[in-house]
């Protein structure tokens, strides 16, 4: 049955007393396995409500709203984000569609947050005179993480999480390798680049943290220049912090990631290990391998191909950089040397430096594994008049220049055009809403 924006709002009024749903806006989200949508009441309170459409999607939203019951008033109050709060939930045919209430902000590209990371956009109040400065978004990046990676490891064993040591990290993602390589899909210089990591054993001397799983540019949310809220909980456990550092690699200025490490190394308890960000470009390349295993196991052949297709590219990256192992850089590449014929040749200019293997990945990895929901769910706003205001489509979350996630998300000044945010996925409400009807 196709689930629409329409039927959505229904739900969220039979999942929340008092909730009389007027209009509808595009959410994006995983349109493999969700359908999502922004809710606007009869009170101008907003709501994130997201259906899944298999039992795989149901159990991650179940195990979100337990994450969710486990960050206490007092665990949410020591952290420098918002979290959501599931407000109801209906059963249909053994799938639970949960509504979640609004938070602030929308969500950004990687190139936005480069962006805002140098420009930020000024706060709604002025600040007064003697406040301190607002940190650049990198540094608010670097100090949420700190503090989520300090949390007590009892805050997810209690809920009954997984947990596990550094090599059972490693050893799970060698699991998965050896996965991937049945497929025969993969190119043999990537599985031996990987695996090579894998055995490297000086990479996973870690202590593990409770992280998020699942961290990427649309699971968190802006709001003016300052970092609002974490969303998508349904991965967190007890493990590897690079997991939570892998999406930066996507970032094409290096000095990102870099700020953000440095933020988090004096807000966190314990300091990063020294081959934090080497184990995440493992994490970002191998990310194209799991997307193609999820698309053989589903037998969705556009995935498929659309895996191959980058990792193919990924190849050939690694291949032009000469990267001997990810997060390693290759050598320098070597200048022409200047014509002997010319009396007084002026000094050639070195070529630009191929891009990072694991930054394509990530990258491209963004858009293909986020796919947001498809353009019938962008709807039109109209007036009391019915006279349309806005148009526009949601964010189909394709990669775009190269593999990245599209950019260019409109201001957050409510259902039209803003982005609000919920649970899982990108909780913005881009584009444009419609009344219900």
């Amino acid at each position: 049955m196709r689930t629409t924006p329409e039927l959505l709002a229904a739900v969220a009024a039979a999942a929340v007393p008092g909730v009389a749903p007027v209009a509808t806006g595009p959410s994006p989200d995983d349109a493999a396995d969700f359908r999502s949508c922004v809710v606007q009441d009869s009170e101008g309170r907003r709501w994130r409500v997201r259906s899944p459409l298999n039992t795989e999607a149901s159990m991650r939203l179940e195990t979100e709203h337990l994450v969710l019951q486990a960050f206490t008033p007092s665990v949410r109050s020591r952290l420098p984000f918002h979290l959501p709060t599931v407000a109801g939930s209906v059963a249909q045919d053994g799938l639970r569609t949960f509504v979640y209430s609004h938070l602030p902000g929308h969500t950004l590209s990687l190139r936005e947050f480069q962006r805002q990371n140098e420009h930020p956009e000024p706060p709604v109040h002025a600040p007064s005179p003697s406040a301190t400065p607002r940190a650049p978004l990198a540094v608010q990046l670097g100090r949420s993480l700190g503090c989520l990676h300090s949390l007590p490891r009892a805050l997810v064993m209690d809920a009954d999480l997984p947990a596990y040591s550094a090599e059972q990290c490693r050893k799970r993602m060698l699991h998965d390798l050896d996965q991937a390589a049945t497929t025969g899909l993969i190119p043999g210089d990537l599985l031996r680049r990987w695996e090579e990591a894998l055995e490297d054993t000086t990479l996973w001397q870690f202590s593990t943290r409770v992280v998020h799983g699942d961290l990427h540019e649309d699971n968190i949310t802006v709001d003016h220049g300052s970092l609002a809220s974490f969303t998508g909980w349904s991965d967190l456990h007890v493990g590897d912090p690079a997991v939570d550092f892998s999406w930066l690699v996507g970032m094409s200025d290096p000095a990102f990631a870099d700020t953000v490490l440095e933020a988090y190394s004096v807000a966190a308890v314990q300091p990063p290990d020294r081959h934090l960000l080497r184990r995440a470009h493992l994490k970002a390349e191998f990310a194209l391998a799991e997307w193609l295993v999820r698309g053989v196991d589903r037998g969705i052949t556009s995935m498929v191909d659309n895996a191959q297709r980058m990792l193919a590219t990924l190849a050939a990256d690694v291949r032009a950089s000469a990267s001997p192992s990810p997060g390693v850089a290759g050598p320098p590449p070597v200048p022409p040397a200047p014509p002997a014929s010319a009396a007084s040749p002026a000094p050639p200019a070195s070529p630009a430096p191929p891009a990072s293997p694991a930054s394509t990945a990530s990258a491209a990895a963004s858009g293909a594994d986020r796919t947001g929901d498809s353009a019938d769910d962008s709807v039109d706003r109209a007036d009391s008049d019915g006279r349309t205001l806005d148009g526009g489509s949601a964010p189909d979350g394709h990669p775009s220049d190269g593999g990245s996630a599209p950019d260019g998300h409109p201001s957050d000044d409510g259902l039209s055009p803003g982005h609000h945010s919920g649970e899982g996925g990108s909780s913005a409400a881009s584009g444009s809403v419609t009344p219900t009807s």
